[in-house]
């Protein structure tokens, strides 16, 4: 698949235009159906997106679902949490009003109790999304879709919604939305920064397996074009 590559010149840059995108995406939705849902990703990278975004008055809020694409199996008061990043960053101000369904069950590990909670909460995000926002790491994972992970085939293959998933290069027990599923969405975003994230998914692009570098799996698919968002 040809991606639409969007380059910007500072991190500041590239927040702004992904947020007036996702924005656009959002208010869409809640044009057409009268609520709109978004699916975000953790780590490092997003925190200055999220805190553009969570800033916008412009956006019915309190019709918006926030979930996230995947998640470690921790408490949200471990610095570790996806959902406390997204808490502390992107639903604050006029964004605090949306409502945020979270990944992490409560339970000790993500065993099937575990899961079934998950699936039962994301059942209350309409889907398609309205954007889906991923990252990707040095290693070629995106989601929890790590290489080695001995859920991997799952979570690229089944309907899901959502799957356990342990890989040696996850840390914890992480839970994550089924490829599948991601692509239930009106618009696909890929947001990394730096040079050598822009090797990785050079590398990515070229023809190869997708167990080594799953990311591949959203690179090479048909459902729907991915966006991406980059700069140095």
């Amino acid at each position: 698949m040809t991606i639409e590559r969007n380059v910007f010149s500072t991190k500041d840059k590239l927040a702004q235009a992904l947020a007036d995108a996702v924005a656009e995406n959002l208010n869409a939705g809640l044009d057409e159906r009268g609520e709109a849902s978004l699916a975000v990703s953790g780590g490092s990278t997003p925190k200055r997106f999220f805190q553009v975004l969570g800033a916008r008055d412009d956006i019915d809020w309190e019709n918006v679902t926030v979930t996230l694409v995947d998640e470690r199996w921790v408490d949200e008061s471990s610095d570790r949490s996806n959902a406390r990043l997204v808490k502390e960053n992107l639903l604050t101000g006029s964004a605090a009003a949306a409502k945020f369904v979270p990944l992490y069950a409560g339970t000790e590990e993500p065993d099937a109790s575990g899961i079934a909670q998950a699936n039962g909460a994301v059942a209350q995000v309409p889907v398609p999304f309205d954007a889906v926002i991923l990252g990707m790491g040095n290693d070629g994972h995106t989601a929890s879709f790590f290489p080695g992970g001995d859920a991997l085939e799952e979570a690229l293959n089944a309907e899901g919604p959502v799957v356990a998933i342990r890989a040696p290069g996850a840390g914890e027990p992480r839970v994550t939305f089924t490829l599948a599923r991601l692509l239930q969405t009106r618009a696909l975003y890929l947001h990394i920064e730096g040079e050598e994230k822009a090797q990785v998914l050079d590398k990515a692009l070229e023809t190869g397996p997708v167990e080594t570098m799953p990311v591949r799996a959203v690179l090479s698919q048909s459902h729907i074009p991915v966006s991406l968002y980059w700069c140095p």
